[in-house]
């Protein structure tokens, strides 16, 4: 019972970064009908960012954190404004080359600048577990995640801003018609998503060690979650994060032949099944033509 239980906690500390990241991916898509497959590279060059603030410049780490999210968000916004502004009418293949793109810019950005060995990212909070079940930091993973999530939510439903964005992610063309500036309402959610991914590669980064490729596994889990929610709804990614969570390390714990070495192939499997079964997620619309 203590494993399951054991388990189910740091599921849900791990869902929380899943959600986080995942949140992110459906920002984009609901931004430019697009997914962002350079979303963990963004985070992964941020987490660097952080880690240079930290150990380099012995900024304090709470500061460091706050720097990072609002270079993230700045960075978030130009890369919209410069690289994707322009082709936003472009046939879907040019986006999918132009994020390959910033995928290998940024891994390979990454390795000349910082280098490719591991380096231990330090974490806020102390090594402490609670009564062997859960962590100090998986406990502060999930509160930090859960109000900035908390703080998202709140900033779509009760600013006049976050209304204005989910309008343009509604019906861009309509938004456009009533006075909203749809060019900077996507740059502004490229800048809230990349913040956000930020979030989620500081968090992780104390538990897989820094290295120009540790989003990788967790950007497959990322999507994993936001397909099983819905691609285009924000909720569901949320809910799909802590769900992929879970399971994960549940199958990965009770599952004899999955284990721990075959965890990201049971994400694949899930993808698969839910492209099959219900490719709108379980929160996601569905599309209705008219003949």
């Amino acid at each position: 019972m203590d494993l399951f239980v054991q388990q189910t906690l740091a599921g849900i500390s791990n869902g929380a970064i899943y959600a986080s990241l995942a949140l992110a991916i459906v920002m984009i898509y609901q931004a430019i009908d697009h997914i962002n497959f350079a979303q963990g590279e963004m985070a992964m060059f941020s987490t660097y960012i952080a880690w240079t603030l930290i150990v380099r410049f012995d900024v304090p780490y709470w500061i460091a954190f706050g720097l990072t999210l609002v270079i993230s968000f700045l960075g978030g916004m130009l890369i919209e404004r410069i690289v994707f502004a322009p082709i936003h009418q472009a046939p879907a293949l040019s986006h999918l080359l132009v994020f390959l793109g910033l995928y290998a810019i940024f891994n390979s950005l990454a390795g000349e600048i910082w280098g490719h060995t591991i380096k231990e990212f330090p974490s806020p909070f102390p090594d402490y577990s609670f009564g062997g079940l859960i962590g100090a930091h998986q406990v502060g993973t999930i509160v930090i995640v859960m109000f900035m999530l908390a703080a998202i939510y709140s900033f779509f439903k009760t600013t006049k801003l976050g209304l204005a964005l989910r309008a343009v992610a509604s019906n861009p063309e309509s938004a456009r018609l009533v006075g909203i500036k749809v060019k900077w309402m996507r740059a502004l959610g490229w800048g809230l998503a990349a913040s956000l991914g930020s979030l989620s590669g500081m968090m992780i980064a104390p538990i897989v060690f820094l290295d120009p490729n540790m989003m990788g596994g967790i950007l497959i889990y990322s999507f994993t979650a936001a397909l099983i929610g819905g691609i285009d709804s924000p909720g569901g990614a949320v809910a799909g994060g802590f769900l992929v969570g879970v399971l994960e390390n549940l199958v990965g714990t009770y599952v004899e032949f999955i284990g721990s070495e075959l965890k990201l192939t049971f994400a694949l499997l899930l993808i698969t099944g839910t492209l099959l079964l219900k490719p709108n997620g379980l929160f996601g619309r569905k599309i209705v033509t008219r003949v």
